[in-house]
């Protein structure tokens, strides 16, 4: 709103006008600020990688490694694009773009702070979630339009692997609404807050909503082609996965993709369960602290949690993952919606 009065009032715009370049500006700012976060968790989850397999990790390109990223972002830009002789090439081209622009969507609704939102809408929990379940049709047109048999293989795992964990996130997400009374992520994180000391004690971990964090970030996990279930890309049964005929850009392009997702679930995870932008403690010096450096300091927390897991945990084999989705946490999350809702309705009130 500050940007649009900027360009309305100071610089004598028309409100359309105004309107379209203070969101423009907006969204700019917004996207450079994530990318530039992107390519240092980047660089983080490498370098966690290797301290836990006793290496250095990436250290030559600038001071202990730090432009390692970014060099790596020149290398795919100046590379050949080559593309099958065989493959449709309009689709093979258009499906790193949907990836990548469905990963980019999803964060419009995201609040950094209160008040920090590009589109604080009500329904922002459902929008967030047709963004991230839209993400599998990047996939399969990838893996068709190669004309390969290794990526098909792969877009059809991906297929049955992310509707399968989509079900269970469904069902961790509504019992959060109904903790919260709404699909709006900023008024969740507000349901978090209380006026005590312990603002810590009243975040969704805390209560009877505990084992859907678990369950929510597995199925994370699984969502986004983390190990232990990159079986979407597993090397030694198909190549490379759905992106093997992928080079230069449009690689990049799913590379992009896949960690705006993860950040994504990272994200997700604190606003659903460790109150988002809320510090710990009601209390100076807590308190005097912004919001969203909080919400940074735990997207950060859970993204080492995912790093950890991709370096001690071994890959699930694929009648493992179908199990633990539909036999386990589907059924555990379901009940969970009941025993949610019993809450609400008869406990809490009481309390």
């Amino acid at each position: 709103m500050a940007l649009i009065d900027f360009f309305q009032n100071m610089l004598g715009l028309p409100h359309g006008w105004a309107w379209f370049l203070g969101n423009f500006t907006m969204i700019l700012v917004f996207d450079v600020v994530l990318l530039v976060m992107i390519a240092y968790l980047l660089l983080a989850d490498r370098k966690i990688w290797a301290a836990v397999q006793m290496r250095r990790g990436p250290n030559v390109v600038g001071a202990f490694g730090l432009l390692q990223t970014f060099a790596d972002l020149l290398k795919f830009l100046f590379k050949e694009i080559v593309i099958p002789a065989g493959a449709n090439k309009v689709v093979f081209m258009i499906a790193p773009l949907v990836t990548v622009t469905l990963a980019f969507a999803g964060w419009a609704v995201v609040p950094l702070d209160d008040g920090w939102v590009v589109s604080d809408i009500n329904v922002g929990i459902l929008y967030l979630f047709a963004m991230s379940s839209l993400g599998v049709y990047g996939i399969i047109m990838a893996g068709w339009a190669s004309n390969s048999k290794y990526p098909f293989l792969s877009a059809l795992r991906a297929a049955a692997q992310m509707v399968s964990y989509e079900v269970s996130i469904g069902f961790v997400i509504i019992t959060v609404l109904l903790f919260a009374g709404s699909l709006n992520l900023s008024d969740i994180v507000r349901a978090q807050s209380t006026t005590g000391t312990f603002t810590f004690l009243h975040w969704n971990v805390f209560s009877i909503l505990f084992p859907m964090l678990p369950i929510f970030f597995v199925s994370a996990l699984a969502e986004t082609n983390r190990p232990p279930f990159d079986l979407v890309e597993a090397e030694s049964e198909l190549v490379a996965g759905f992106f093997v005929e992928y080079s230069s850009t449009p690689f990049l392009l799913f590379f992009l993709g896949e960690y705006l997702s993860i950040v994504l679930m990272c994200a997700m995870c604190s606003i659903l369960f460790l109150g988002g932008w809320l510090p710990p403690l009601n209390i100076a010096p807590f308190t005097m602290i912004p919001g969203i450096f909080w919400f940074i300091l735990k997207i950060c927390f859970f993204f080492f949690m995912f790093a950890m897991v991709k370096a001690m945990v071994p890959r699930y084999r694929y009648d493992q993952l179908m199990r633990l989705g539909w036999k386990v946490f589907l059924p555990t999350s379901l009940l969970w919606v009941v025993l949610t809702a019993g809450w609400v309705m008869f406990i809490r009130p009481h309390l």
